[in-house]
């Protein structure tokens, strides 16, 4: 027979400690899943569902050039700003006026949680971006969009505008005819 000592027997991790390990662990890959950057031609789909197209008078072309020019297509980018504020999702809408933070002095006028505007499912920031186009500067309340011209466009932005269109419609088409580009200004 062996003796015991009468000492407790110690343990190398409580089963408490080790489950909140793995929690841990778990957290840290469900962040990442949650990222998405979407294709040219996958975002054209998605917002084409949502209904974007001519809503306020602009065009596919002209929310996907908002999606690119302040994202890059990142459903997921925030951008901090000097003042504190944030700028959130795929369309990159600013904490200051729009969403809400834990900052108690947030304006929301979105009626949404700043971290909503980075789900890849892009409800949230597509109903954010559709009303703050309502104001009276409509796409150019972005700064990406108000300090960037349409008149003298970048070569390599009238050839993807024009394979957008081309998706939309079925066949190419010119410049000129691209939507509301050139009276609004849009980029």
């Amino acid at each position: 027979m062996e003796a015991r000592s009468g000492a407790p027997r110690r343990q190398l991790c409580p089963a408490g400690v080790m489950l909140l390990a793995l929690a841990s662990l778990l957290s840290c890959w469900l962040p990442s899943g949650q990222a998405k950057v979407y294709s040219r031609c996958e975002l054209f789909r998605v917002l084409q569902d949502f209904g974007l197209e001519g809503y306020r008078g602009y065009s596919l072309a002209d929310w996907l050039c908002l999606a690119y020019f302040t994202s890059g297509f990142d459903s997921a980018a925030v951008d901090h700003e000097a003042d504190g504020s944030t700028n959130n999702g795929i369309f990159q809408i600013n904490s200051r006026k729009w969403c809400k933070t834990l900052q108690e002095n947030t304006a929301n006028q979105c009626g949404t949680y700043c971290t909503d505007l980075l789900n890849p499912n892009l409800k949230s920031a597509v109903l954010c971006a559709m009303k703050i186009s309502q104001q009276p500067q409509g796409l150019r309340s972005w700064p990406a969009v108000s300090n960037r011209g349409i008149d003298s466009p970048e070569p390599h932005l009238v050839s993807l505008l024009t394979r957008w269109e081309a998706l939309r419609t079925g066949r190419g088409v010119g410049w000129a005819s691209m939507g509301h580009f050139g009276s609004h200004r849009v980029l």
